[in-house]
């Protein structure tokens, strides 16, 4: 049984779904420290042919609560409002914006303010959207010493789950030890995104913004063709 294990990003690049969509079972991390300037947040779209941030706001809390400990801002009932008509703007042009705008709405109306919550919901539309059937497993409920770190929390949590093969991104190649991983029967491999370019109306294309650019300039079935272009190593 193949495995992944991530943090939580909000519409993550595209990547991500291909190492969601790659495996068994996804594992997704809730009891860890929220991390700015990170992705947990925030994200890049397309604005004027060049990249730009867009941010969840978050109440005002300690640096270190875990992820599912923080809340969305008092004020994003009307920041959502604002973000939906921006991000409807500078795609109002492109060819599946009737598709992704209400799919959008759904992401961006949720009533849950959890932070984990909300973008452990917007995960799940998207998933549903690409029909990704992959099961998605939440870090803390699954039974393992969690004060355990990095190389170590994975391995028991593949020993957990009984996975045979864990998956894991292309940046955490250094990190691991595929030798470590094979003194406890699993198979570590690394995923690694094919490049993917696409019209970005007539701008140079600008790569690796949020899964919402590939979503307005792409068909739900170029989308899921783009989902199995990768290597594993």
């Amino acid at each position: 049984m193949k495995i992944a294990i991530m943090q939580p990003y909000f519409l993550p690049y595209i990547g991500y779904f291909q190492l969601l969509s790659s495996v068994d079972k996804f594992v997704i991390y809730d009891n860890i420290q929220f991390t700015k300037k990170g992705w947990i947040n925030r994200n890049r779209l397309l604005l004027n042919g060049a990249d730009d941030y867009f941010t969840l706001p978050l109440r005002k809390a300690s640096d270190y609560l875990n992820v599912n400990q923080r809340e969305l801002a008092d004020s994003f009932e009307v920041d959502s409002i604002k973000l939906l008509r921006t991000i409807k703007q500078r795609y109002s042009k492109a060819p599946h914006s009737d598709q992704i705008n209400p799919l959008l709405e759904l992401i961006l109306t949720y009533e849950d303010k959890n932070l984990f919550n909300f973008i452990f919901n917007a995960l799940n539309e998207i998933m549903n959207y690409l029909d990704i059937e992959t099961e998605i497993l939440i870090s803390s409920k699954i039974p393992i010493n969690h004060d355990l770190k990095s190389e170590d929390k994975v391995i028991a949590i593949c020993k957990s789950l009984k996975a045979t093969e864990y998956i894991n991104a292309i940046g955490g190649l250094d990190l691991y030890s595929k030798s470590k991983f094979l003194e406890n029967e699993i198979d570590l491999k690394f995923i690694k995104s094919c490049s993917i370019e696409y019209m970005q109306y007539d701008n140079k294309f600008v790569p690796w913004l949020s899964i919402l650019d590939v979503l307005y300039f792409n068909s739900k079935e170029k989308t899921k063709e783009y989902l199995q272009q990768y290597t594993m190593v």
